[in-house]
């Protein structure tokens, strides 16, 4: 359950001057609304709509179905129970009427990851006299950021996983003929060995496949790996509930040629030009939006000629989902203009895949703390993994 103290209070009301708002209104139906979730920290089913308003002064106000109270034991201010739909929407009316009020919603759908609240919600309350802005610069507040124990999970995840993969892509590079999905089962009994959890499994890819950003192999259907081929290893997980990590790892089964080392070496130092821009914007105190990330990769790779070949953007939010709520490194498939804000973060992924031939990401993990720029695992991956 939310606990509101002078600290918290103090966030919001910076954040709603940030949003222009005199209150931010949560919103969720049946789960919809993972930002609602996360501040909330309420439980249960979910299966009726729920409307909690935290205003710049006073108490939070609670509008919930009667037969879905027991989410709300310990709620920190008023709940406005209601059950027939009349009930809601004079109870709505008297709580927004003559507000402006931030819930997650993004102006064209330009932010799909900010975009949860319905239309309809939107135009009911509007038709209570509510005016309706985008809570971008509260979620980067409060959804999108780390406590320190989720800091920690996710250092240790981060090293774990490192580990894994670098110890099975040593191996894999070696093993001649063996399947995709084989390599996938080791990866996912090496990381529920940690005690990890995975939203889905993790990516292996040989050759074309490693082409395709989201290639995932099906057994029977899955190709074995042959001479001289790329191999990729995408993971990504950690402690159940807690923040994860996501790396993407780079071998290659014999001696690479000239070509698959250039596309390694563009797409590495793409991520150190990204890496490089958080650094230097983070020691010097200047805002960082997440499409200027996005940029410094970006412009690397179309300078060295593959910029059609670097299809999706450059890095996305981590909070408690691996694809978080908070600012994404894009300004590609986006425009996010969010800025970081210390206690958030993000993956840094730039990739070039070179359909029908073969495929190169590297993918690390960085920390925007108040105590400075954070990247993991701790040994980045500098040159493609081969046999010895």
């Amino acid at each position: 359950m939310i606990t509101w103290d002078e600290g918290a209070q103090a966030r919001l009301q910076h954040g709603l001057q940030a949003a222009g708002a005199d209150g931010w209104l949560l919103y969720d139906f049946q789960q919809a609304n993972p930002v609602a979730r996360r501040v909330l920290g309420i439980g249960g089913l979910g299966s009726r709509r729920l409307f909690v308003l935290l205003p710049q002064e006073g108490a939070p106000v609670a509008v919930a179905h009667k037969i879905e109270l027991q989410a709300l034991d310990g709620f920190p201010g008023e709940i406005r129970p209601y059950a027939r739909y009349e009930e809601l929407h004079a109870t709505l009316e008297s709580v927004v009427s003559g507000r402006t009020l931030a819930m997650e919603v993004s102006s064209n759908d330009d932010v799909p990851y900010l975009d949860r609240v319905p239309a309809g919600v939107v135009e009911l309350l509007q038709s209570f006299g509510a005016t309706i802005v985008s809570s971008g610069p509260l979620v980067t507040a409060f959804a999108a950021q780390w406590s320190a124990t989720e800091r920690e999970d996710h250092v240790f995840a981060a090293e774990a996983l490192a580990r894994i993969a670098r110890g099975t892509v040593s191996d894999v590079v070696t093993m001649i003929g063996v399947s995709e999905s084989e390599v996938q089962a080791r990866v996912v009994a090496a990381m529920e060995g940690e005690g990890f959890t995975m939203e889905h499994p993790p990516i292996v890819g040989f050759g074309a496949h490693a082409a395709d950003p989201h290639y995932q192999p099906v057994v029977g259907e899955d190709s074995q790996l042959e001479p001289n081929q790329v191999v990729l290893l995408d993971l990504f997980g950690g402690r159940p509930q807690s923040v994860p990590a996501d790396q993407t790892w780079m071998g290659f089964s014999g001696t690479p040629p000239d070509r698959v080392v250039k596309v390694w070496e563009v797409v590495r130092d793409a991520r150190d030009a990204a890496l490089t821009l958080i650094h230097e914007t983070a020691q010097a105190g200047r805002p960082l939006a997440g499409f200027a990330v996005d940029r410094a990769a970006r412009d690397f790779i179309e300078q060295a000629g593959f910029g059609d070949a670097f299809v999706h953007r450059t890095g996305h939010s981590i909070d408690r989902s691996l694809h978080g709520s908070g600012p994404h490194c894009d300004d590609y498939e986006t425009h996010d203009d969010r800025i970081m804000l210390p206690g958030v973060g993000f993956s840094v992924e730039p990739g070039v895949y070179l359909t029908g031939d073969f495929g190169v990401r590297s993918e690390v993990n960085v920390y925007w703390g108040a105590d400075g720029v954070q990247v993991t695992p701790r040994d980045l991956q500098r040159d493609l993994i081969c046999p010895k």
